[in-house]
């Protein structure tokens, strides 16, 4: 039956950025499929927990604006559910500032968590699949800045213009083991990141005004591409990266 190729169950997924909007999403989605999950988030996710129960979602709390926490991150599923086959590169933070004065710090810092790490941590995950000779699915969130230039936001256009590259390169290559590396973008979302948007009221009429849906979308709103994405039912898509925007890139 087609909707079997949808069910999650007996799969172990990591979820980076679990503590709160589309990573806390991404996991109730895992979980609802029949998926464990660990969180990785740089502050406890005990919200996210608390939601979803201790026997389907364990946390831990990593910095991943440098790599150090990536060999603990992987133990720590293994030790959690002895095996891994989903990962979520959803963690992810912003800088406003004008190009013209933007500043090395707010450069690196970006590209640290939404680039560096996102690619390496995918590495790991990657030759675990490997070594379990079980395939495994890597979802990225990219964005709307995937396709566009943005305003004030260099060092996330940037990253996220290359989470959509590197998507495809992983792809290319480790499609021949079973592992898909696909990316979601998605658009205007009431979340943290946006929070800046939806206090200033000229801008947030502004994006509402060209988004079709007429609505900031929500972590529920990712939910079915999560899943759609980790299950079998995209076994064959590769390297693409899905827009869940409200009709955004469409208008």
């Amino acid at each position: 039956m087609i909707l079997d190729k949808f069910s999650l169950n007996g799969k172990v997924a990591i979820v980076t950025g679990s503590d709160t909007g589309l990573g806390q999403g991404f996991s109730k989605a895992f979980v609802e499929a029949g998926a464990k999950v660990l969180g990785v988030s740089v502050v406890p996710s005990t919200a996210t927990q608390e939601m979803l129960g201790k026997e389907n979602f364990e946390f831990i709390t990593a910095d991943l604006s440098t790599l150090d926490p990536i060999e603990g991150i992987i133990q720590k599923a293994l030790d959690a559910f002895s095996r891994i086959d989903i990962l979520v590169n959803n963690a992810g933070i912003i800088k406003r500032e004008d190009t013209i004065d933007f500043s090395v710090e707010n450069w690196d810092s970006v590209i640290n968590v939404n680039l560096r790490t996102l690619f390496f941590l995918s590495q790991a995950v990657a030759k675990q699949f490997m070594k379990q000779n079980s395939g495994g699915k890597i979802i990225s969130v990219a964005s709307m800045l995937s396709y566009q230039g943005g305003i004030r936001v260099p060092s996330y256009t940037a990253s996220k213009s290359a989470v959509k590259g590197i998507t495809m390169t992983m792809a290319n290559e480790w499609a021949q083991y079973g592992i898909n590396v696909n990316a979601i973008a998605p658009g205007y979302m009431a979340t943290n990141n946006t929070q800046a948007l939806r206090s200033d009221k000229d801008r947030s009429e502004a994006i509402l005004d060209r988004i079709p849906a007429g609505r900031w979308g929500t972590p529920d709103d990712i939910m079915g591409a999560a899943v759609f994405l980790a299950s079998s039912a995209s076994d064959y898509v590769n390297g693409f990266t899905l827009a869940v925007d409200g009709g955004w890139l469409g208008r």
